[in-house]
């Protein structure tokens, strides 16, 4: 896992229904950074990302704007010990 950082994030605002996760896995596909995305019940999304931490950084960047019809208010990460995820994925 040298050179891997994972980091647990959660984006709150009008981030469902709008492609933010669909959008989130193809950027994250595209950047070769792997993990997942899912909607959570209170409205946000979580997303796990793991890869280089400069791929990494630069999706949490991302998640600032997200899918051109998301309104994000907050994005909160938590990083964590890389797991080796393996491709990027929509959880429901």
């Amino acid at each position: 896992m040298a050179g891997r950082t994972r980091a647990h994030v959660f984006v709150s605002g009008t981030v469902q229904g709008v492609y933010y996760r669909a959008n989130t896995r193809d950027t994250a596909r595209e950047r070769g950074v792997d993990g997942w995305v899912k909607n959570l019940d209170d409205g946000r999304v979580e997303a796990i990302f793991e890869g280089p931490e400069d791929a990494v950084e630069g999706m949490i960047e991302w998640c600032h704007t997200g899918s051109p019809a998301a309104d994000v208010e907050d994005v909160e990460v938590e990083y964590e010990e890389p797991q080796g995820e393996d491709g990027f994925e929509i959880q429901y």
